[in-house]
């Protein structure tokens, strides 16, 4: 007898048995480390409060990092997908307002680490969040965003384009 795999999850209501979710700390700690690679790559030259570099992919999508902050041991990011409008037909692609996703993290110097702090509109993401909950966030929503940012810096890297100034 084949046994069917559910989509959904048991009713929590029904259910107690259900363990509690716990972070894979070595799995979180990888993708951070991971990430700090990646952004290390993507800043290149870029070291002080305020620069910033794009990433042109296709016609209309682009990404912007922004160094917010940089302090001895840490600094912080801000990476904006942005919607490139068509200056030659003066037409913004339809919701370009609203979807337009931004993080920012905090890049730990010291441990080699790469941390989204914030993300959509959550101020301070949590390591495990209870589920069911009122704002509707996964069990493992801080892997989760890491997980996408490790997704959007290897787009950047891949099919990135940067107008970079070369020294005369």
């Amino acid at each position: 007898m084949v046994e069917q795999m559910s989509f959904f999850p048991k009713k929590i209501g029904l259910d107690r048995t259900r363990q509690r979710y716990q972070p894979n700390l070595v799995s979180l700690m990888t993708l951070c480390a991971n990430n700090y690679l990646l952004f290390v790559k993507i800043l290149a030259d870029k070291q002080q409060a305020g620069e910033v570099r794009e990433f042109c992919i296709g016609d209309s999508l682009a990404y912007k990092v922004t160094i917010v902050e940089v302090t001895r041991y840490t600094s912080l990011i801000t990476f904006e997908q942005k919607i490139w409008q068509n200056t030659d037909l003066h037409v913004a692609p339809p919701f370009s307002d609203l979807l337009k996703p931004s993080m920012r993290i905090r890049l730990y110097h010291d441990a080699c680490a790469a941390e989204v702090i914030s993300s959509q509109g959550i101020k301070q993401v949590k390591p495990r969040y209870d589920y069911p909950n009122i704002n509707m966030h996964q069990e493992d929503e801080k892997q989760q965003i890491n997980q996408f940012l490790n997704e959007w810096l290897h787009l950047c890297l891949c099919l990135g384009h940067v107008n970079i100034e070369l020294p005369s």
